[in-house]
């Protein structure tokens, strides 16, 4: 009969220390400063702002047509104020943070 050995495992030195666990403090616990948070905050304001300047326009009655759809508000300011809150968003990520 033949005989198997099995092959020797490497021997590998274990290490005293312990692995360091990382901590987040601070401003490294956070993705972006306080002042790009405050900004994006700001944004999300504009954004709910434009978006209650463009709701209303409803008809009491479905058989009749309402024509303040198609009010200045609803069709020219309301847009445009959400595409600020929008701009004021991406600037806000863009933003480096001191």
């Amino acid at each position: 009969m033949s005989t198997v050995t099995k092959p020797k495992t490497p021997v590998v030195a274990k290490s005293t220390v312990p692995p360091r666990k990382p901590v987040l403090t601070g401003d490294a616990a956070f993705a972006f400063g306080r002042e790009n948070y405050v900004i994006m905050l700001v944004g999300v304001l504009v954004i709910i702002i434009g978006f209650m300047l463009m709701s209303g326009g409803k008809s009491s009655d479905p058989n009749v047509f309402n024509q303040d759809v198609f009010s200045f508000r609803r069709i020219t300011l309301a847009p445009i104020v959400v595409l600020l809150g929008y701009g004021i968003e991406i600037f806000a990520i863009v933003k480096k943070a001191k």
